[in-house]
């Protein structure tokens, strides 16, 4: 199977008054030459669901012949000015998307049909923007375009536009420049992100935007809307082994579940109950893998941290050798959950309490009269939670320490969502909640840690190795979980004792 290749494409487009010529940019950015332009005659056809659902996302896939990168292309945003390119040859079906790219995309079309809804044909004249040494810094394309949409009603348009593409190995500042000489020139900025948003603008129905006055279930779907479109950009990351990717996914996860239960009295937690326990049960899913990079990356900081005598054997490579297994086993899990039917019926329900929230009448409240219970409703249960780690030891006292982390998440994820509603005294407080469960998350590092290395001695000596380092290690994760627990108690005053608003008491 063909893996697609991947460009981060950093780029802005502008509008020309008619009749202008292209603007010359030697002496900006460090350009020295502007080549004569090269004309390429691109002709793309575009797909998307009947719903614009990739289009509502910023997303573009399409299949291009001519240029010098004809293929199929799947366009994801990363910010304003860039996007992640994702590249396949042309082959096959030409009328048909690529499984590889159906299957990128499932987070988005929820298994719709992907279908031609534009066809574009574009005459450009490339100018490649020269630096020093014969280095590219850029290319500037004059774009003649014709387009054409589907759809209940066909529409024809053309227009022309200039576009500025920075090269991959130039200062992404360098876009600032280009535009001031652009904008100079007589350019101004096109208010369309892509072509094919051009074309079908009016067609795409962007997500509702919080008012001035907004009430409490506008507050916590924009929340909802906000963790579900990260799931989805997460699960193309997942899927293409993006770096950090899974981390995103499960914080996404984590953030839906919470806030489903901590605002089920806005947001009816009845109607929600299902997806909170299958949204557990993607998380779970995904742990191992996750918990893999995060335990094979800190014992190496570790081993890096100790003096060389104390270091026995090839022990690095007894670990490359148990975390590849560990991490494969892992990633093979975590794949299997996300191209299942299970997963599927999952997304669908989200995007059904995004689209078409069950609210309740609690809901209707102005923001600041509806959101302050459940949020105290959270603090109280970081309380009681603190309260019965008291007086534990041993086993008992990590277990319930793992409690109140889980419980300070929680809290400071709800004040998250309400922080721009009340104001800076439960900014103050959700701090030093995060701060909090910070120290308790490296307590936590440490109880994991211990139990790693104590089933690597096992196996390390049943294959001969010396594993006198895994018990210094061990030493040293009691040692420092002993520390952990004494900032924690002063971090709890800190939250017990430090601004909040009244009814945070």
């Amino acid at each position: 199977m063909t893996a697609p290749s991947r460009v981060i494409e950093r780029e802005r487009k502008y509008e020309l008054v008619a009749g202008s010529g292209v603007p010359r940019l030697v002496g900006v950015a460090g350009v020295e030459a502007q080549e004569d332009p090269v004309e390429h005659v691109l002709d793309a056809s575009y797909y998307d669901t009947g719903t614009f659902r990739l289009a509502r996302a910023g997303i573009t896939l399409r299949r291009r012949v001519g240029g010098p990168d004809a293929g199929w292309h799947l366009k994801l945003p990363v910010s304003a000015d860039e996007r992640q390119e994702l590249q396949l040859p042309l082959g096959g079906d030409p009328h048909k998307v690529p499984g590889r790219f159906r299957r990128l995309v499932q987070a988005y079309t929820l298994g719709e049909k992907l279908v031609p809804i534009a066809h574009l044909r574009t005459d450009r004249f490339a100018h490649r923007l020269v630096g020093a040494g014969g280095r590219t810094v850029a290319v500037l394309t004059d774009d003649h375009v014709t387009g054409e949409a589907g759809g209940e009603t066909a529409r024809l348009d053309e227009w022309r536009e200039l576009e500025l593409e920075l090269d991959p190995s130039a200062e992404p500042g360098l876009l600032e420049e280009f535009d001031r000489a652009l904008v100079a020139a007589g350019a101004s900025a096109s208010p369309w992100s892509s072509k094919l948003r051009r074309l079908v603008g009016d067609r795409v129905q962007p997500s509702a935007r919080l008012g001035e006055k907004p009430t409490a279930g506008d507050v916590v779907v924009a929340a909802l809307r906000e963790h579900y479109g990260r799931l989805q950009r997460a699960d193309i990351g997942v899927r293409v082994d993006a770096e950090d990717s899974v981390h995103q996914l499960r914080v996404a996860i984590r953030k839906l579940r919470s806030t489903l239960r901590t605002f089920g009295s806005i947001v009816d937690r009845r109607e929600t109950a299902v997806l909170v326990s299958e949204l557990q049960w993607l998380g779970r899913e995904l742990s191992p893998f996750r918990d893999t990079e995060v335990v094979e990356e800190r014992l190496r900081r570790q081993l890096d941290s100790l003096p060389s005598e104390l270091v026995f054997g090839p022990l690095r490579q007894f670990l490359t050798r148990h975390f590849a297994r560990e991490a494969a086993e892992g990633r093979g899990r975590a794949l299997a959950a996300l191209t299942g039917k299970r997963y599927l019926r999952l997304l669908r329900g989200l995007d059904v309490v995004v689209e078409v929230p069950p609210l309740t009448r609690k809901a209707r409240k102005p923001a600041k009269a509806g959101l302050w219970k459940p949020l105290r409703k959270a603090a109280a249960k970081l309380r009681r939670a603190e309260a019965g780690a008291r007086g534990l030891s041993g086993v008992e006292l990590e277990v319930a320490l793992h409690d109140v982390r889980k419980k300070a998440k929680r809290a400071r994820y709800a004040g998250d969502l309400v922080k721009p509603v009340y104001g800076k005294k439960v900014r103050a407080w959700r701090k030093n909640v995060k701060a909090l469960q910070g120290t308790l998350g490296e307590h936590q590092d440490t109880v994991v840690g211990r139990e790693v290395l104590r089933q690597l001695a096992v196996s390390g000596h049943g294959e001969g190795q010396n594993t006198f380092t895994f018990g210094v290690l061990y030493g040293r994760d009691s040692a420092r979980a002993g520390s952990l627990r004494e900032r924690f108690s002063v971090e709890w005053e800190r939250v017990r004792e430090g601004k909040r608003p009244r009814w945070l008491k």
